[in-house]
C-alpha cells in the first residue's frame, strides 16, 4: 500500500534518485574518501615520483567503501533525527518536504551504516589486523552519538572533528606503526579544521552568531597550521621539506588564506548566502589539505590522486545546487 502524507490522504510522489542524492549530500561522500585515501597512503612505503598503483587495490576499495558508507549514513540519519527542527528552519530539504519518506530515510541511513562495517570487516580481513574494523566500529558510535544529541551542545563540532580524524585513521589502520605522533597530527589535523568549519557553519542558520564564526574560522587556522608542522614530525618527510620547511610552510600560508577567503568574508557581511558559500567551499577544501599532507610523504603524483576526489564533489554539488 502506497505511503501517503501526514497533512493529507494523498499519496507521496515517488522519491527520485536526485531527492536521495540530495538527502545523502552526495558530493561531500567525495571527501569523506580523500581523508580515508589520504589516510592510507600516507602510512604506506611507496615509490616516489612515480605514479603507480597502490599494492592493495582490493583493501584501498574496502576502506574508501566503508568511509563513504558510514559518513553518508551519518548525513540521512541527521536528518531523519532532525525532522522536526528541518520542518521549521529547512521546509525545502527531501524529509520536511515529504519527497522521501522518514522511513525510507530510516532504511536508509541504517541499511549504511551496516554495509560500512561489514566493508569495515572486509578491510580487516585482508590487511589481518582487526584495527579497521574496530575503526569503524568507534566511528559508527560517533556518528550516532553526533547525530542524536551530541549536535546540539558544546561538544558538536567536536564529535563532527572526531569523525573526521577517524575518517583518516580507517585508512592509516591497516598500517604496523597505525597510531604514530606524525600520523596522529596528519589525522588531528583535518579533525581540528572540520570542527573549526563545524562552528563557523553556526551562522548558517544564524549569521549574528558572529563571535562563533571567529572561533571557528580560528580553529580551522590550527588545522592548516597543523599541516604546515608536518615536515617536523614525520621521519618520512620529503627531504627537501625537512631542509628548507619554509617553503611548505609559505605554501601552507596561501592554501590557507585560499581556503578561508570566504569564511572570513561571510564574518564581516553573515548573509545566510554568504555564510552558506563559505561552508561550502570549506567543505570541498578537505580535498587540497588531504593532498598537501600527503604531498609532504609521498610527493606529487601521489597527492595527485587524492586531488581526483575534488572534481566530482565540486561539479556534483554545482548540479545540484542549480537542479
Amino acid at each position: 500500500m502506497p505511503e501517503t502524507s501526514a497533512n493529507n490522504a494523498q499519496p507521496l510522489p515517488k522519491p527520485s534518485l536526485a531527492d536521495y542524492f540530495e538527502l545523502l549530500r552526495l558530493p561531500n561522500g567525495f571527501t569523506a574518501m580523500a581523508d580515508s585515501a589520504m589516510g592510507y597512503l600516507f602510512v604506506q612505503t611507496l615509490e616516489r615520483g612515480k605514479l603507480l598503483l597502490p599494492p592493495n587495490m582490493p583493501l584501498l576499495g574496502a576502506l574508501l567503501g566503508a568511509s563513504a558508507s558510514i559518513y553518508l549514513a551519518g548525513v540521512a540519519l541527521n536528518d531523519v533525527f532532525d525532522l522536526e527542527v528541518d520542518r521549521r528552519e529547512r521546509p525545502e530539504r527531501p524529509l520536511p518536504s515529504g519527497r522521501i519518506s522518514l522511513k525510507a530515510a530510516q532504511r536508509l541511513g541504517w541499511g549504511l551504516l551496516g554495509f560500512g562495517l561489514l566493508l569495515g570487516g572486509l578491510a580487516a580481513w585482508l590487511s589481518a589486523t582487526i584495527w579497521p574494523l574496530a575503526v569503524a566500529l568507534l566511528l559508527s558510535l560517533t556518528v550516532i552519538a553526533y547525530d542524536t544529541g551530541l549536535k546540539n551542545t558544546w561538544a558538536g563540532p567536536i564529535a563532527m572533528g572526531v569523525c573526521r580524524l577517524l575518517n583518516v585513521s580507517l585508512g592509516m589502520s591497516v598500517a604496523k606503526e597505525a597510531f604514530s605522533p606524525a600520523n596522529f597530527l596528519a589525522a588531528g589535523s583535518i579533525g581540528l579544521y572540520v570542527a573549526g568549519l563545524t562552528w563557523f557553519s553556526a551562522g548558517e542558520t544564524d549569521g549574528r552568531r558572529r563571535g562563533r564564526m571567529i572561533w571557528g574560522i580560528m580553529v580551522m587556522v590550527l588545522g592548516v597550521a597543523g599541516a604546515a608542522l608536518l615536515p617536523y614530525y614525520s621521519h618520512r618527510a620529503l627531504p627537501l621539506l625537512r631542509q628548507e620547511p619554509w617553503r611548505w610552510q609559505m605554501l601552507m600560508i596561501i592554501l590557507g588564506l585560499l581556503i578561508l577567503r570566504r569564511a572570513i568574508w561571510a564574518t564581516f557581511d553573515p548573509k545566510p548566502r554568504y555564510v552558506r558559500a563559505a561552508v561550502a567551499q570549506g567543505v570541498l577544501a578537505i580535498v587540497l589539505l588531504d593532498a598537501a599532507i600527503c604531498y609532504t610523504v609521498q610527493g606529487f603524483y601521489w597527492a595527485a590522486m587524492i586531488l581526483f576526489f575534488f572534481p566530482p564533489a565540486a561539479l556534483l554539488g554545482r548540479r545540484m545546487e542549480t537542479a
